[in-house]
């Protein structure tokens, strides 16, 4: 269950195919990433990349969520604003993705939980696992300076979460994968 969502959309019609028209907004979890839809108290004033509660009780902004939603279903304007919002998200969940790289394990003998992220190789994860054995990571800009290589830690976070998100993942790592989906976390 999400208690906060950032705001990847809003509908102030709704959408046109819609027979009552009422202001809907799309989300995306900051949690599991679960894409939302969800309409919106009157007098509310939503912009994008706004943080809403979600959760059960006295939500100052939303009415009620409609429901969950697929990567499909989202408007074209969700669709590009979606990887910010990711990001945003990861930036501010910093010390769970640290702690992602710290825990990972491996899989089999031949696969490693931080093979599933794009970007990193053979090498960086080699290197990853070498300097977390010797000092866990404290932060994105830890790994960063150990591991120069490996590239921007949020962009290869954001980027297996929207490929998730996309359906184009067979293991789950982040995302709450969608009714009857393999999940690995």
């Amino acid at each position: 269950m999400e208690d906060y969502a950032i705001v990847i959309e809003y509908l102030p019609l709704g959408h046109a195919r819609d027979i009552k028209k009422e202001p809907v907004v799309q989300l995306i979890g900051e949690n599991y990433f679960t894409l939302l839809e969800a309409t919106i108290k009157p007098n509310a004033t939503i912009v994008l990349g706004q943080r809403v509660y979600v959760g059960k009780d006295n939500r100052p902004e939303i009415d009620h969520i409609k429901g969950r939603i697929k990567y499909e279903q989202l408007t074209n304007s969700a669709k590009e604003f979606l990887p910010n919002a990711i990001k945003k998200i990861v930036e501010t969940r910093e010390k769970y993705f640290v702690s992602f790289i710290n825990n990972a394990k491996p899989i089999s003998i031949r696969v490693h939980t931080l093979d599933f992220l794009p970007g990193i190789g053979k090498k960086n994860m080699e290197a990853l696992l070498r300097q977390r054995e010797e000092k866990p990571f404290e932060s994105f800009a830890d790994i960063k300076t150990r591991i120069p290589t490996i590239g921007d830690p949020v962009s290869i976070f954001a980027n297996r979460i929207l490929s998730e998100l996309e359906g184009k993942e067979k293991q789950y790592l982040f995302v709450k994968p969608p009714f009857g989906a393999q999940e690995r976390r």
